[in-house]
């Protein structure tokens, strides 16, 4: 095996491939990052058992051949090297990285261990690539950090024609992002638990591309797998993972709640307001937002520990409302709002309040994303 190959393409690719790779693997060779050379170019692959990846990219081979090294080790070597062409060698058992002056050796691992990658399950649409990492990020905002519940980890997709809804949850806030695509067969309807980590990193990976292609396996010989496929350059990305299994949590129904007081916000002034007020904040402690005359009134802390309060102009329709939230929760939700104004809707102070972004104040809400947060109770 040999081939040279553009510094920054190379590295990037072997980055995103060994993002997969386990930091302590139950068997030696998972650490492993395959590079393949054929007349079709560069091949990298990573596999954990639960989550496979492939990078495909053109490269100048002299030799055809197969080798496993240390993926992690490789990316930090390929990220730290000078901006010239690297060339890449087997030599018996070691594989030689050449870049400039810099030169490495790298010990091989046994091929013949490395378990086989799992085939990609059969196309099931596209959908914009841009639009699906924006859609992922704003549903992943409320998706479950706790490992010890894997179910609340993942991202509820709902396949239902040519329309897709994204779904999360951690019991504390809730998020609902509907998008659209093109299935390949119009009468589709699937339900999927994508575990948010992989779903995020693999959206935010091919972004730059045109469209990414969603694949859902089925039938016995696949079940529990879904697969992503896209363009990045001159090559492809390609992502399959198990699913999570279990039953999700009925979240869309949660949305339904009609609203007794709504208020409107400017977002960045809002987002800086909660920044500023939470420094106070002590862990596990809310932020209060009490919204009455033509204002929201920021407040944290209490007695004798540091306070912090803050007042900006809002639009209030409605009753008069005090009610706290969890200020990283908050933070979180109005982080992934792109609109200028940000409508906030409530029922009571003890019930979990919706919010959306919206172009101007007086608009409805847009309906394709929304964020719902628990409020944290308020000691008198």
């Amino acid at each position: 095996m040999k081939f040279r190959i553009d510094r920054d393409t190379f590295a990037d690719a072997v980055a995103w491939t060994a993002r997969s790779l386990p930091n302590r693997p139950s068997v030696p060779v998972l650490a492993g990052l395959m590079i393949e050379t054929s007349s079709d170019g560069l091949t990298l692959s990573g596999f954990d058992y639960d989550t496979s990846t492939r990078a495909t990219l053109p490269a100048e081979v002299a030799d055809d051949g197969k080798v496993l090294v240390s993926g992690r080790l490789l990316s930090e070597i390929v990220k730290a090297l000078p901006n010239k062409p690297v060339d890449v060698a087997l030599d018996g058992t070691k594989v030689q990285v050449t870049c400039g002056s810099s030169r490495f050796s790298l010990q091989t691992m046994p091929v013949e261990e490395y378990p086989q990658l799992p085939e990609m399950p059969t196309a099931t649409g596209t959908v914009k690539a841009d639009e699906f990492a924006t859609a992922v990020a704003q549903a992943s905002a409320a998706a479950g950090r706790d490992e010890m519940l894997p179910l609340l980890t993942g991202v509820r997709l709902e396949l239902e024609g040519s329309a897709i809804s994204l779904m999360a949850t951690d019991r504390f806030r809730a998020s609902l992002r509907d998008l659209s695509w093109y299935p390949e067969d119009s009468s589709l309807s699937a339900q999927v638990l994508v575990p948010a980590r992989v779903l995020g990193e693999t959206a935010r990976s091919l972004v730059a591309g045109g469209d990414i292609t969603i694949a859902v396996s089925a039938g016995e010989s696949g079940d529990g797998l879904i697969g992503f496929e896209g363009t990045v350059g001159n090559g492809s990305r390609r992502t399959t993972t198990r699913l999570l299994e279990g039953d999700f949590p009925r979240v869309r129904q949660l949305f339904q709640a009609q609203a007794e007081t709504v208020a409107y916000v400017s977002t960045p002034e809002l987002v800086d307001a909660v920044k500023r007020v939470s420094l106070v904040a002590e862990r596990n402690t809310p932020v209060r937002l009490t919204f009455s005359d033509g204002h929201v009134l920021l407040e944290a802390g209490s007695g004798d520990d540091a306070q912090a309060s803050e007042s900006i102009e809002a639009t209030i329709n409605g009753a008069d409302i005090s009610i706290g939230f969890n200020p990283n929760y908050l933070l979180e939700g109005l982080s992934v709002m792109s609109d200028p104004v940000v409508h906030l809707s409530f029922t009571q102070h003890t019930k979990p309040a919706a919010i959306s972004g919206v172009p101007e104040v007086g608009a409805e809400p847009d309906a394709a994303f929304r964020y719902l947060i628990m409020p944290v109770r308020l000691q008198n």
